[in-house]
């Protein structure tokens, strides 16, 4: 491709033909303030519409402004990103979304974490000169895990993006027209009648609060409150690695420690580890694999972790659903576990303890409440908040999160090994059961446990692993787009596969839903990445069937991995939904 050089603000820059002015600029380290623009992850899907108009700039030899995200530069272009005209035209858009916009900043769930807010305030916003008609909708709490509040959207189209072109969801598009225009389903449909897999990743990217979690925050503090609960709390492997950013620490900072210890002065009975039931996901997930390769079982084996994947193939690949392994997620396995093995071993009630799970993830808020995982009217989990809803709750608690000292989980469900760890990050499920599988399969020691080749950020992964005679082919993806592309090469015959693990966020768990806010941010992404295989380093087991506690826990309760009580307790079904 040919190189252009132009100046921005007086100095020369050299770039990539069709190049965007904004991408040039970035370059010189110049900021032009930007609204609805969104390059997720170095994805490049951007919304080249340029709805908002924020970033306009001046081109010499064109009378009207320019918006920087979607203006190819050429060769010889002049740009000025800093004149008058150009900063007043960007007030003037700002306070014509403020005129159709709520007032309630100091009790908005963004307050502090909104761009639109951030942006009026760089811009030296203080009034508003226009006044007019205010769209007025209801609001749409139907789910379990998204709230919808289109008075707040400004139409900055960035959630329609992420779920269009990157999971290939297809829920949201422009709906109306002119001043009625909203961002919505279609027919007006409320979220849990469409499609929606609840990944979160609308959240993650909307400026505002148009789009938020539902907050599980006061149902937390009321189970706390109530001394007639035996309150649990279990906490995912990737929470660990963002939840710091919360505090001001790096991000890929292993909080692991001070999380716990934070937990347990929030007055939770018992502070767990999710990673625990990973481990036991592992035995009954690569015990379903060697059962298939050594049965002539269907393949490939896809894992069942990610709640927002498997709704996802329940509404679009509904003719695959003997595919997918039968394991519930270690968040519903922890569960299940709690409430028959750890309440006979303590001596409680299974309807007087309460699970508390703190997920980086808003499908977990509706996975908790599928009615399949339950027992007599007892659901495994009972309520689900995100990382960021942790981070609240010891804001509010006043807890000085820097200065607590490092403490351990609670044992027995607190004991866990490195490869329950990678569970948080993309290939990490997969690389875990090839760990188990490989020793059960050939009846020897892995000495090296790091399958590197399952590794990493792309979209797609492809590798192959050499197990006994057998040339073990595995895929990675990450992303409900790049799960689309496996699915429909394995569904038309193009590609065969023995196992393949999938995601429905970037990066995996570490990049979920309800993750502090990463703006599209890959160095972050692979910042968390790198603190969960670091984790995994410092184990002192790494492989999920040694895990003494797991060992135990079969011996004592279970039986065998993947037998008849296994699948009563462990295993679930998946329903064929209709494509809304």
């Amino acid at each position: 491709m040919s190189l252009v050089t132009l100046t921005i603000n007086n100095k020369q820059v050299e770039v990539e033909e069709g190049t965007t002015i904004l991408e040039a600029a970035k370059l010189l380290n110049i900021k032009i303030p930007t609204l609805c623009h969104l390059n997720l992850h170095d994805l490049k899907m951007v919304n080249q519409t340029a709805s908002c108009r924020v970033c306009v700039v001046e081109v010499e030899g064109r009378r009207n402004l320019a918006p920087a995200c979607a203006t190819p530069v050429f060769n010889g272009m002049v740009v000025k990103t800093n004149t008058i005209k150009a900063i007043k035209a960007r007030r003037t858009v700002v306070e014509l979304l403020l005129s159709d916009h709520p007032k309630d900043c100091l009790t908005c769930e963004k307050n502090t974490n909104c761009e639109l807010q951030a942006l009026a305030a760089d811009l030296g916003v203080s009034n508003i000169r226009y006044e007019g008609k205010i769209s007025t909708y209801p609001i749409d709490n139907s789910s379990k895990s998204i709230v919808r509040n289109l008075d707040k959207c400004i139409l900055c189209r960035r959630c329609e993006t992420v779920c269009n072109k990157v999971q290939t969801v297809n829920v949201l598009s422009g709906v109306d027209r002119g001043f009625e225009t909203v961002v919505a389903p279609a027919f007006g449909l409320p979220m849990t009648e469409t499609s929606c897999t609840f990944c979160g990743q609308c959240v993650a990217v909307c400026p505002t609060a148009a789009l938020t979690e539902v907050n599980n925050v006061p149902e937390v503090w009321r189970a706390l409150k109530n001394k007639d609960k035996y309150v649990v709390v279990q906490t995912a492997p990737a929470v660990r690695a963002a939840l710091g950013e919360e505090f001001g620490y790096e991000p890929g900072t292993d909080v692991t420690g001070k999380m716990v210890s934070a937990l347990r002065s929030l007055g939770f009975d018992k502070v767990f580890d999710t990673d625990f039931a990973a481990d036991v996901t592992i035995m009954e997930e690569a015990s379903e694999f060697v059962h298939r390769l050594q049965h002539g079982g269907k393949l490939p084996i896809l894992t069942s972790c990610c709640p927002g994947w498997v709704k996802f193939f329940e509404h679009q690949f509904s003719d695959l659903l003997d595919v997918p392994s039968t394991c519930k997620s270690p968040q519903e396995m922890f569960g299940a576990i709690t409430k028959s093995y750890y309440a006979e071993k303590m001596g409680i009630d299974p309807k007087n303890i309460m699970i508390v799970s703190v997920m980086p993830c808003l499908a977990k808020k509706y996975e908790a409440a599928r009615p399949e995982f339950g027992k007599d009217g007892v659901q495994d989990v009972d309520v689900v908040i995100s990382t960021r809803e942790l981070a609240k709750m010891l804001k509010e608690a006043g807890i000085d999160f820097n200065s607590l000292e490092d403490e351990n989980f609670d044992n027995p469900l607190g004991e866990s090994t490195g490869a329950s760890v990678i569970f948080g990050t993309t290939g990490g499920v997969l690389e875990a059961a090839l760990r188990t599988a490989y020793e059960w399969l050939t009846n020897s020691t892995l000495e090296n446990v790091d399958f590197e080749q399952v590794r990493g950020i792309e979209g797609i992964r492809e590798a192959t692993v050499k197990i006994n005679d057998l040339d073990v082919k595995v895929a990675v993806a990450h992303g409900l787009g790049n799960a689309r592309k496996l699915l429909e090469k394995i569904r038309s015959g193009e590609a065969n596969y023995h196992a393949i693990e999938i995601m429905a966020c970037p990066g995996g768990c570490i990049g979920g839903g309800g993750q502090p806010y990463l703006k599209g941010d890959i160095e972050t992404l692979k910042a968390r990445a790198s603190a969960i295989y670091g984790e995994d380093k410092k184990k002192t087991i790494r492989k999920s069937h040694e895990n003494p506690e797991v060992i135990k826990f079969y011996k004592e309760y279970m039986g065998e991995p993947y037998g008849e009580k296994a699948h009563e307790l462990l295993h679930t079904h998946y329903v064929k939904r209709q494509k809304m």
